[in-house]
């Protein structure tokens, strides 16, 4: 069936005509099915952390569990009904005539207030689990946010080293126009191996088993041995130097990039593994990494943190649940009522010829429980006591590792706000000098190595600034980490 909306080309028309309509139809085909798919967009950070919150299977684990512990909750009931029914196997003569069978029905009561009780402590400890569900979301999300910032900063120190490899490769072709001419070349000095040295690959020494390995000098010293009988004889031995050094350079930061994109593989694996995706989906990065911004003050994360981290929630539904079980314990040494019926059948029976009784018998009873042993209640009310006291002193030692953890990361924070202030004004003047150095090496008055040791100062304050970058969000996602944003969690259960 032919689309109405798409022509259908006359094969009599002329040749130029033919094409124009072949054109129109591929044009026509080319924006349907770009309105029919709809636009990419790139996911952003929180668009992962809700995927990881749905698909994470330890997240959905730690939910299950406190499904699990919620469901005792509906378990607080009266003790089921005990039916006792026995047959005479020879009908036992009594006065009322021939006693056949006998049925007894009993409920028993416990003291007025203990299913409520029950309830109250189920649902405590449900709380307590739900508690833990959120700290388990809380552990997730900073995992996702970590390896999110690790991947960053790779790619940051990616572009970087691409940027110091095009520079090198430039001024090495510089140099050798100069060594070609005869030009003295003075070789540079040790700063020139600023931008290839270990924080070139800093980011590895933070993700456990990827340290990255140090590129080879041997192999790149071989790499530049075989292409020396292509360089010219002319000049002096200062301009050959610096031309191997260039490449020496150039081998190694090669090799880095090489590591670098290796690691952001693993990385990439690791980030799909806590969404429970596929290792081959999409993942895009942003290309620009901002610098974050704090949504609270200092003193406002500290009171946020004590009032709704999840382990200080725990401890609290803990002491509640304990208060339970202490008032359930004493409940336990008051007595238990029972109500019930016995219900007897008789058959008539003859008495000197005369029909005898036979009409069946119901008796209402009542039992009442005898709790004299008090020993054991006494014990599980200090039980309880002991429980809930301990509680207490890991709820009042948890605020207290947490207080330090809330400084810890501020420290880092306002320590990287402090040097992204500095590295940003750094580039910004290393930047401006390396303009002019620039300007006075086209007039011949700078040697190019010069130029070169200031690109690279360059291009190492940007790595700095990139690492500090790195330290921000990090202390951010830690601060998240430490509370939760569920603050009044709702359980479905509630008594």
């Amino acid at each position: 069936m032919k689309n109405k909306h798409i022509p259908t080309p006359n094969l009599h028309a002329p040749i130029g005509k033919q094409m124009r309509i072949l054109i129109y139809i591929l044009a026509s085909m080319l924006l349907f099915l770009h309105t029919g798919t709809g636009p990419l967009h790139a996911q952003t950070l929180e668009d992962y952390l809700l995927q990881a919150a749905e698909n994470n299977p330890g997240l959905k684990a730690a939910y299950a569990r406190y499904q699990a512990t919620a469901e005792q909750v509906n378990q607080a009931s009266l003790p089921d009904p005990e039916l006792q029914a026995g047959a005479y196997i020879r009908p036992m003569e009594r006065y009322m005539g021939n006693q056949t069978a006998d049925f007894r029905l009993m409920q028993m009561f416990p003291w007025f207030g203990m299913l409520a009780t029950q309830k109250e402590e189920a649902y405590h400890m449900g709380q307590a689990d739900y508690q833990l569900f959120l700290e388990e979301k809380n552990r997730l999300f900073f995992e996702v946010k970590s390896t999110w910032n690790q991947l960053l900063l790779l790619q940051g120190e990616q572009q970087l080293a691409q940027e110091n490899l095009e520079y090198l490769m430039k001024y090495e072709t510089l140099t050798l126009m100069q060594y070609q001419a005869g030009n003295s070349i003075a070789l540079p000095s040790n700063n020139f191996r600023l931008a290839n040295d270990s924080k070139a690959t800093s980011s590895t020494n933070q993700m456990s088993g990827m340290g990255a390995a140090s590129p080879s000098t041997m192999q790149g010293a071989s790499s530049l041995s075989s292409g020396m009988s292509s360089l010219p004889m002319a000049g002096n031995s200062g301009g050959l130097a610096a031309i191997l050094q260039m490449r020496l350079q150039i081998k190694e930061l090669e090799s880095t990039l090489q590591q670098l994109e290796a690691n952001k593989e693993v990385l990439q694996y690791q980030f799909q593994q806590l969404l429970n995706r596929p290792i081959e989906a999409d993942l895009i990065l942003p290309t620009a990494w901002e610098r974050a911004k704090l949504p609270l003050d200092k003193q406002d994360y500290l009171e946020k943190i004590k009032e709704s981290n999840p382990m200080l929630g725990m401890y609290a539904s803990e002491q509640m649940a304990f208060s339970q079980q202490a008032k359930m314990a004493k409940l336990e040494g008051k007595p238990m009522l029972g109500a019930g019926v016995n219900y007897m059948a008789f058959s008539s029976r003859l008495e000197s010829g005369m029909p005898m009784g036979g009409k069946d018998m119901v008796m209402p009873m009542v039992t009442l429980s005898l709790p004299i042993y008090r020993k054991k209640i006494s014990a599980k009310i200090k039980q309880a006591d002991y429980l809930k006291n301990g509680a207490a002193m890991q709820q009042e030692e948890t605020a207290n590792d947490l207080t330090l953890q809330w400084a810890s990361a501020f420290r880092d924070w306002e320590e990287s706000e402090r040097l992204l202030n500095l590295y940003e004004e750094q580039v910004a003047l290393v930047e401006q000098q390396l303009q002019i150095m620039e300007t006075t090496y086209s007039v011949g008055n700078l040697s190019l190595s010069e130029v070169i040791q200031t690109q690279q100062l360059l291009l190492d304050y940007r790595r700095k600034k990139l690492n500090a970058l790195y330290q921000q969000h990090q202390s951010l996602a830690q601060l998240d980490a430490l509370h939760s944003p569920s603050l009044s969690p709702s359980n479905p259960n509630k008594p």
